[in-house]
């Protein structure tokens, strides 16, 4: 594990883990560990720890196969969810943890709290809500389903097809979304979840727990898209409980970027007024363990 350049004064880091960086900011009591999405790597978070270092310890890294500067590595989500259970019990074993979550990192994260609940205290999750939900899909225009289909295939596509092409591919995709998080080095590397959920790569998400948390949950979502990547009911649901919140931006996906200091105030706020369980306590849960909830 390496400091992160831009950040203040970090504590020694623990050893990598399974050759996954993993980068450590602020000395909070609480740990908030962060899991970012296509097509980004853990500095889509830079000006989210600049923001939250003051109060907790955060904890990123970047999935395995989005750094393109290293081979080429697709994980299936058993495997993913079992890399984050290793890394979350290094850096903090003894208290659970608040996930932050974007993208595929909420599909990873809603999953590795499916599996180990009581290592996970609370969830920010931005911009994906119950994907694998019947009520999203009923929620969806046949002009959402129709655009999904079309840039996840492209970016499936890709994946398979490699190399300069592939790589050629996903940067048209990047900037046809026009993604405002301009990673460094783009390529056809990090496309491997698209693979997975349309052609069942590495076993796809047939077995993803529906989501679901168990814990308080804050959700952040951008309002300027051509489709959600959630249902009325999951804001319904969030609105019932009174663990739980949900806010709207004017921005696209990447919230975190397009609006930095809105997107860390409205953290804050929820973090402080939602504690993180006191009562919480370790369990033997073995890494290979089922979901609490499967999906059927």
């Amino acid at each position: 594990m390496t400091a992160n350049p831009p950040a203040a004064q970090a504590e020694s880091p623990p050893p990598s883990v399974d050759g996954i960086e993993v980068y450590i900011d602020g000395t909070g009591a609480e740990t908030i560990v962060m899991l970012h999405g296509w097509p980004d790597s853990y500095r889509l978070w830079d000006s989210t720890v600049e923001g939250l270092q003051q109060d907790y310890r955060c904890v990123r890294f970047t999935l395995p196969g989005f750094d393109t500067a290293r081979p080429a590595r697709a994980m299936s989500l058993a495997a993913t969810t079992a890399l984050i259970r290793r890394i979350i019990d290094t850096v903090s074993p003894d208290r659970p943890v608040t996930l932050l979550l974007h993208d595929w990192g909420c599909i990873y994260g809603f999953e590795y709290a499916a599996r180990q609940p009581d290592r996970v205290a609370r969830i920010v999750a931005v911009d994906i809500g119950d994907h694998n939900s019947d009520a999203y899909l009923r929620a969806l225009s046949t002009q959402a389903k129709l655009s999904i289909v079309a840039y996840q295939l492209w970016l499936a596509a890709a994946w398979y097809i490699k190399g300069p092409l592939g790589n050629a591919m996903t940067r048209k995709m990047i900037r046809a979304l026009r993604c405002p998080s301009k990673p460094a080095t783009p390529g056809w590397q990090q496309n491997y979840p698209y693979a997975m959920q349309w052609f069942g790569l590495l076993g796809g998400f047939k077995q993803a727990a529906r989501v679901d948390p168990h814990c308080p949950t804050l959700y952040l979502y951008g309002q300027r898209k051509p489709f959600m990547f959630h249902s009325p009911a999951w804001l319904e649901k969030l609105a019932a409980r009174a663990d739980c919140a949900a806010q709207g931006f004017d921005t696209g996906h990447w919230v975190m970027v397009q609006q930095p200091a809105a997107f860390n105030a409205a953290i804050l706020s929820w973090l402080v007024n939602t504690p993180a369980p006191d009562n919480l306590l370790l369990r033997n849960v073995p890494s290979d363990s089922p979901p609490a909830i499967l999906r059927e």
